[in-house]
């Protein structure tokens, strides 16, 4: 693995990679959305549940496969999204995952980082009608 950073960031990385929080699926779920990243062959399956109103997000699940870190990011936002409203959920960007994740990552490795964030948002615009797409993908 080859980011840089504090020991204390690269210590939680390899926490959320090997003990991942919410990993798994939710029953019944508001919307489920799946993606990939074929650079690094990085898979997710992200469940969102919000709540009555559809303003914020209840609970989030994940499952998938891949390097470290899409899958301690995809950990990582799961914990992070758990009360969000939607809208900051829409606003985010890649800065908001590399702080969050605490290291500095290379440009091949970002887009391993903000997969889970271009699932969820995907998958939000596509609950929400905005777009129309059947998988996210990081090829841009």
């Amino acid at each position: 693995m080859s980011f840089g950073g504090s020991d204390m960031y690269r210590q939680q990385i390899l926490d959320h990679y090997k003990n991942p929080r919410n990993y798994g699926e939710i029953e019944d779920p508001t919307f489920t959305h799946v993606g990939e990243n074929p650079m690094c062959g990085d898979t997710l399956e992200m469940d969102v549940v919000l709540d009555d109103a559809e303003e914020t997000i209840e609970s989030v699940a994940f499952r998938g496969d891949g390097c470290a870190i899409s899958q301690a990011a995809a950990s990582m936002l799961s914990t992070e999204l758990a009360g969000m409203p939607i809208e900051e959920l829409q606003a985010m960007d890649r800065d908001d995952i590399i702080d969050m994740l605490g290291v500095d990552i290379s440009p091949m490795r970002v887009k391993c980082a903000v997969l889970a964030e271009k699932v969820a948002q995907d998958g939000a615009d596509i609950y929400f009608g905005e777009v129309d797409v059947d998988r996210t993908t990081t090829e841009d």
